[in-house]
């Protein structure tokens, strides 16, 4: 029988992000910590951990070299998991985010906007604070859900980065469970496929972008993959995470 907080993992990943000392889930990515991928630091950092959700199979995360880099490859079977870390970096303080990933297929059928489709083969999460007296009456039931599941409240907001099937890059996709999750599309369709994608984003300007307001303290970072909606497999690999100072760009 599926178990009954099955659906809500998506919004149970951000959830968890915030709450790492509360959740008894938590398993070890054993050689990860202690990889090259593992050493970026920022204000705060914690080791990256392994982060299961109740109801739902775990995917196989690895340190791996690609291609020449240092990566984590992982396959999600019909499974949902995250590897994760806390972060503390103050609004006046927040720069960019440095992150690339390869993907060698898409999902079939997967549409991040339908609750019963809401799959992707790569996410980067951030997590942040704010005043969760905003909440809707909806979001401060799931706000309820999270502090009973977890000891902690449900995060203020989500921001995800992903690659979509079909919507153009620039696109914000919010959650199908919880306005406080939205989902800024980097990539779309299968022309990059199989080749390592670097990216440099602006954390302030992609949130404002994003939710339409300032952002609070970012107080988690996270990499996910899922393939449990749409029953499917999917593998991916992730370099390095960097979170930074708002690199200048050239003019043009």
């Amino acid at each position: 029988m599926k178990h009954r907080w099955g659906p809500y993992a998506g919004v149970l990943a951000a959830v968890f992000l915030a709450a790492c000392s509360a959740v008894p889930d938590v398993k070890g990515p054993g050689d990860i910590g202690r990889s090259p991928w593992g050493v970026e630091s920022a204000p705060g950092m914690t080791a990256w951990q392994h982060l299961t959700f109740p109801g739902k199979s775990p995917n196989q995360f690895n340190y791996a070299r690609k291609d020449g880099r240092d990566a984590v490859a992982v396959t999600a079977s019909s499974s949902v998991s995250m590897l994760r870390s806390k972060v503390r970096i103050e609004p006046s303080e927040l720069g960019s985010v440095r992150f690339s990933w390869k993907v060698p297929q898409l999902i079939n059928g997967a549409d991040m906007a339908l609750r019963d489709a809401d799959d992707s083969p790569v996410r980067i999460v951030l997590v942040f604070e704010g005043d969760r007296s905003r909440f809707s009456t909806r979001d401060a039931l799931l706000s309820e859900l999270a502090l009973t599941l977890t000891g902690e409240e449900m995060p203020y907001a989500t921001l995800m980065y992903v690659w979509c099937n079909k919507r153009e890059p620039g696109t914000v996709i919010k959650s199908p469970r919880t306005d406080r999750v939205r989902k800024l599309v980097v990539e779309s369709g299968a022309r990059k496929l199989n080749q390592w994608l670097d990216y440099d984003r602006n954390i302030r300007a992609d949130f404002e972008r994003a939710f339409g307001e300032k952002p609070g303290a970012l107080v988690g970072i996270g990499i996910m993959s899922d393939s449990d909606n749409t029953r499917s497999t999917a593998s991916a690999w992730y370099g390095p995470l960097r979170l930074g100072p708002v690199l200048a760009r050239p003019p043009g």
